[in-house]
């Protein structure tokens, strides 16, 4: 076994042993896991499934559920551009444009570097800022194609 599954063993231990081995805290942990990965490893659900007693069915069930979890690796960030009506007809499809060529990924993608993951929601509800982009949670209305290279230059 390398160093590096045995270090996220311990730290799925540690995680599992801090809810108590509790299923009910199922999604708490799945959040702890993500947290700490940036996505949901395979050999990480084997272990909540073993840690938990239940099936390893329903893990994957509650992983994928959730929009919030990943089960592919994510970025350091998210970068998330609104592509809602609002947003849409104020230029959001050239700012989703710009923001692929700028990280060099598709929308859904990962850059190679793990910086960045790249994606879209039809609608954030903050219309009246369209076109919005969204770093973290933090929300950049009002975006333009000549606003995006800032933008990112301050998460690099």
């Amino acid at each position: 076994m390398d160093i590096k599954v045995k270090e996220t063993k311990g730290q799925i231990a540690a995680i599992l042993e801090s809810y108590h081995h509790d299923k009910k805290w199922l999604i708490s942990i799945l959040q702890d896991i993500q947290g700490q990965h940036h996505y949901l490893p395979r050999e990480a659900l084997v272990e909540v499934s073993e840690g938990l007693k239940i099936p390893l069915s329903q893990v994957y069930s509650v992983a994928t559920f959730f929009k919030a979890f990943s089960l592919k690796p994510r970025g350091e960030h998210t970068v998330t551009c609104c592509m809602g009506t609002a947003c849409h007809v104020r230029g959001a499809v050239k700012v989703l444009e710009k923001l692929e060529r700028d990280l060099g990924v598709n929308r859904g993608d990962t850059t190679a570097n793990g910086k960045y993951t790249l994606e879209t929601v039809n609608c954030v509800g903050a219309c009246a800022l369209g076109p919005i982009v969204i770093v973290d949670g933090e929300h950049s209305g009002q975006m333009t194609t000549d606003k995006v290279k800032p933008l990112l230059e301050k998460y690099s």
